[in-house]
């Protein structure tokens, strides 16, 4: 009896102590251990908001002057800030408390119907449009480096072209590779050298207008391009659209926060760490936005190219120009990743759940690698990401039109993903009456962003059919 009692005890603490191991492995979802924390969420951040959309500033600047330019950028940043404050607060289903993996879950639990649709289609839209930005991006720096060289040894006025097809090729290839990395969560290394490398070369972006600035005056006004001398009238009004896209898509860091919120662990509450690290993000990317989007209009003045830094408004050091468009295209590797993830996991979801029983899809084989670790291989994976990467890459050679992409990607999903749609799961979810004081100004804030929105893309859209008049696919120079 003794025997028997002593064995029912041992196997007894044998239960509870797995089920203490399953219950640390998991989180409060049931789902793997999160580590994530605010610091890495941050890391996430400004890896995806600091990215293409810096270079361009002090030409969006440029078009809108002193006065509208600066306004209209610390309007935006005060606009996403207040919209993923409430966003991060909508990441759990408001009946069941289920933590929510994507923005379109998010939407899905706190809205459904056609809501959801519409999110799907605007966030993954964007998603596909900011792959192929970046692969234009990292493109120009790549060739820039080359063409850098090419001014030092023969002088600023010589031609120094470069085709950049090969340098998207490239860009590609190693994105191939990167692709395969499982999910958001393995990431967070190659985020924090992301975010490094965005500091160091919006730093030298800065040293280098301020180095322009004390040596030479460029021509500036109030209200930037002066008609008659710099645009025509039509371009001008055009040209400011595209200019308010362009900083639009210097936030564009919605479509991805509740995927980086999922990887940030439930103690302290992971909404509470979210804001923190937005917080945190936005007042920092936008202390540079604004340094070096003014510094560099009032180095550059009414003439700044599109991209600051490979548009060649800055010829000399070269090796440190070379060394800030090495850190761009750093980052690049490493935002292109952080905004596909989301993308690679909605169809490998969708595909599983589809053919749950194909072999193809769902079976991985394990790989040991040196200083990695066991890697689990999955075919369906290899083929399917590097499709992908393939389809940005050929679109990114076929339209590689810098600020009017930037423009458009920014007009186009600021207002459904950064603003309508976390204003109304807001609204959903704390049960705002209609027509009461806070439901008011609410819609009257997303009213106000369509009317900011809708013609910075139309500015953009119409940059890219004036470029397609005289462009050929496949010929894109540097």
């Amino acid at each position: 009896m003794t025997r028997d009692v002593q064995a029912r005890m041992n196997t007894f603490m044998l239960d509870t102590m797995e089920s203490a191991k399953s219950t640390a492995a998991a989180d409060d979802d049931n789902s793997s251990k999160r580590k994530g924390t605010w610091v890495t969420a941050g890391a996430h951040i400004i890896t995806a908001v600091i990215g293409s959309g810096v270079l361009s500033l002090s030409w969006a600047i440029a078009q809108l002057g002193w006065i509208a330019g600066p306004v209209t950028l610390l309007l935006f940043s005060a606009i996403t800030w207040f919209t993923s404050t409430l966003l991060a607060d909508c990441c759990r289903d408001p009946i069941s408390g289920r933590r929510c993996s994507s923005y379109m879950d998010a939407v899905k639990s706190n809205l459904g119907g056609i809501h959801y649709k519409l999110c799907g289609f605007a966030q993954y839209g964007n998603l596909v449009g900011i792959s192929i930005g970046y692969s234009i991006t990292a493109a120009i720096s790549m060739a820039a480096i080359k063409r850098s060289g090419c001014f030092h040894k023969n002088g600023h006025d010589a031609g120094c072209h470069v085709k950049n097809n090969v340098f998207m090729i490239i860009f590609g290839f190693i994105e191939i590779i990167l692709s395969q990395i499982p999910n958001l969560h393995e990431l967070s290394g190659l985020s924090v050298v992301a975010a490094i490398m965005s500091f160091a070369y919006s730093t030298i972006g800065l040293g280098l207008s301020i180095a322009k600035l004390a040596g030479s005056h460029a021509r500036t006004s109030l209200t930037g391009t002066t008609v008659g001398v710099d645009v025509t009238s039509a371009q001008k009004i055009w040209n400011c659209f595209e200019a308010m896209g362009d900083i639009a898509f210097a936030y564009a860091f919605s479509t991805v926060l509740v995927e980086i919120q999922d990887t940030v662990k439930s103690n302290p509450p992971e909404n509470e760490a979210m804001k923190k690290a937005t917080s945190v993000g936005i007042s920092i990317t936008t202390v540079f936005y604004m340094l070096c989007g003014v510094l560099g209009y009032a180095a550059l003045g009414n003439k700044a190219p599109g991209n600051f830094l490979t548009g060649f408004g800055f010829y000399e050091p070269y090796w440190l120009i070379d060394v800030a468009n090495v850190c761009i295209i750093v980052h690049l590797v490493g935002a292109y990743q952080v905004f596909c993830q989301p993308i690679f996991k909605c169809v490998e979801d969708w595909c599983s759940n589809r053919w749950p029983n194909n072999s193809f899809i769902k079976e991985g084989r394990p790989i040991s690698l040196p200083i990695f670790g066991v890697y689990h291989f999955s075919a369906f994976r290899l083929v399917w990401r590097t499709a992908y990467v393939i389809m940005t890459t050929t679109v990114a050679m076929i339209f590689p039109f810098f600020n009017d992409v930037l423009g458009l990607l920014g007009g186009a999903s600021f207002l459904p993903l950064t603003v309508y749609f976390p204003i109304q799961m807001h609204i959903a979810r704390e049960k705002i009456q209609p027509w009461s004081c806070k439901w008011i100004w609410l819609n009257v804030l997303v009213l106000l962003c369509s009317v900011i929105s809708l013609p910075a893309a139309a500015g953009s859209i119409e940059g890219i059919v004036k470029d397609l008049r005289i462009f050929k696919p496949f010929t894109s120079v540097s």
